[in-house]
């Protein structure tokens, strides 16, 4: 079976495997996309063809949309010139189901593919031709949250970037240029409205495409290169937005486990890797669990994307819900089971939910301790989130993720995912931050995880962190089974604000940290009897 429109025809051997085809007339709804866009999106990658996508494909089923998705690939062009038109802009959405079973979707919603490249004129021409329709609504984008970063880790300007505040928006080559540029068309075509929604995974989204934008906008004026105009409209919320929204839904890699569950389908699934090293297959592989809140502001209207389950509310909202999952009710969990799965030898996520000790470890930090902080946001009940992310997404068999990969840059992430908890329990009035027991003894496992030691005594690499240089040396003499004063050796470091988010001495969990790491260093075998001590059999 091909995939591509021609194939498409032949629906009943499609069905007959099992697949949930378009029920659309996609010729019309091409046509009619073609004519009068109203979404484009830059950055169509797994999670984009399996969340934003589905949710369009739906609404065009039900006769709740009449024009699709019009995507835009800005960093690597080979994606659309070697997957997405070959088939006719279709892909195959894979749903893997905790139960073990998958749902199958030929996705049909993305009508045209588009390559931003300001040196190919025919592609550039055709962008600029949509950004200069009155019926573009929003320009969306999954462009991960580096991709709106205008400087280098040293906080310099990134050269291309430099280049284009100089060259202007005729031909720009930073991605963030190009998409800049368009809007500088919009712009020259009447300063029609629109909303720039960034559906990244990243706090505050709409602030990093704000920036960007303005840092474009003003640099051009500023050189001339540019109508003065330009400014006052990226900056006039009636005529340009700026969104924020969460996204959660965890979409792997494409993976070879389901690629031997299709081979049966009779269905070329061959990936390609570009020269630039991208890897894209015809089909995206995600769990069912999918959350898109986002602050409803859009300058020119927007499609009724909450009728597929997206949900619209103000920016404090989309605030509440960002820190209910990244603070308390998904992140934190990830932590802690990052951590001690390292240590104690796990290479699954969802096999560490299967440990008794571990499942009632992010049982407790997740209900116990976090949940009572957790400032309830109205669209999402925080304690059926967790529910959720303890009983359906962590133990799905079809998520190969590894702690490993989770634990990469803890020392980022241990402020934001418990440091905010125990402010919390700080400033209130009834709750007593003594109370908090096994979020020190997941600070506490960070220190032992750094000796890079599991509970055998045997070595295991630590995933990369830009701190390890210096908190490593901070536990390099400690050893296993020899009894040494832990508030001499890591106390310093407890100190530390930018770890912990706070002054662990000040908060008063210093000594109690620095017994949990005494317990957690007392031998091989160690860590297993902490946590039975602490947490349970």
């Amino acid at each position: 079976m091909e995939l591509t429109t021609k194939g498409l025809l032949n629906r009943a051997d499609w069905q007959a495997k099992g697949y949930n085809l378009p029920e659309f007339d996609r010729e019309a709804v091409t046509a009619a996309t073609k004519e009068n866009p109203y979404w484009i999106h830059f950055g169509p990658g797994n999670l984009f063809r399996a969340f934003q996508a589905n949710v369009a494909q739906t609404l065009l089923n039900k006769g709740e949309l009449d024009r699709g998705i019009v995507v835009a690939e800005g960093f690597d062009y080979e994606i659309v010139e070697k997957m997405n038109r070959p088939h006719d802009d279709l892909h195959i959405a894979v749903t893997l189901k905790a139960d073990g079973t998958i749902d199958k979707t030929v996705v049909g919603s993305v009508v045209e593919s588009c390559i931003l490249d300001s040196n190919n004129e025919p592609e550039y021409a055709r962008l600029k031709e949509i950004f200069a329709k009155d019926s573009l609504q929003m320009a969306s984008f999954t462009i991960t949250e580096k991709g709106y970063s205008l400087t280098n880790a040293k906080g310099e300007i990134v050269p291309v970037i430099a280049a284009d505040f100089e060259a202007g928006p005729v031909k720009p080559n930073s991605y963030l240029g190009k998409v800049v540029s368009l809007l500088y068309t919009r712009y020259l075509s009447g300063a029609k409205p629109i909303a720039l929604v960034s559906m990244d995974n990243c706090s505050h989204n709409g602030d990093k495409v704000y920036a960007a934008v303005s840092a474009f906008a003003t640099k051009w004026v500023e050189n001339g290169l540019a109508e003065a105009g330009f400014v006052d409209y990226i900056n006039d919320r009636n005529k340009v937005s700026y969104p924020w929204s969460m996204i959660d839904k965890i979409t792997p890699r494409p993976d070879a486990s389901v690629v031997e569950m299709l081979s049966g389908d009779d269905v070329d699934l061959e990936p390609v890797i570009t020269s630039m090293k991208s890897y894209v297959a015809p089909f995206v592989n995600a769990e069912e669990t999918e959350y898109l809140v986002i602050e409803d502001w859009f300058p020119n209207g927007r499609p009724a994307l909450e009728k597929g389950g997206l949900m619209f509310t103000d920016r404090e909202t989309v605030d509440k819900v960002e820190r209910m999952k990244v603070c308390t009710c998904l992140n934190p969990l990830h932590t802690c089971l990052a951590i001690y799965g390292c240590i104690l030898g796990y290479e699954s996520i969802y096999k560490e939910m299967a440990d008794p000790q571990l499942k009632k470890l992010v049982e407790v930090v997740g209900y116990t301790e976090g949940l009572p902080v957790v400032v309830d946001p109205g669209v999402l009940n925080p304690k059926e989130f967790i529910d959720t992310v303890l009983n359906v997404r962590i133990p799905n068999p079809f998520m190969p993720d590894t702690p490993q990969r989770i634990a990469t840059d803890t020392s980022q992430k241990l402020a934001i995912r418990f440091g905010e908890t125990i402010k919390n329990y700080i400033a209130s009035e009834t709750l007593d931050v003594n109370d908090l027991k096994l979020i020190p003894l997941v600070q506490a496992g960070w220190l032992r995880y750094l000796m890079g030691l599991d509970d055998n005594g045997n070595e295991f690499v630590l995933s990369p962190d830009p701190l390890l240089e210096e908190v490593r040396p901070v536990v390099a003499d400690v050893k296993l089974g020899v009894p040494f004063n832990a508030m001499e050796v890591v106390g310093p470091v407890l100190h530390n604000t930018k770890i912990w988010g706070l002054d662990l001495h000040e908060a008063g969990l210093a000594e109690k940290v620095c017994m949990y790491f005494e317990e957690l260093c007392a031998g091989t075998g160690a860590v297993r009897a902490t946590l039975k001590k602490y947490v349970g059999e």
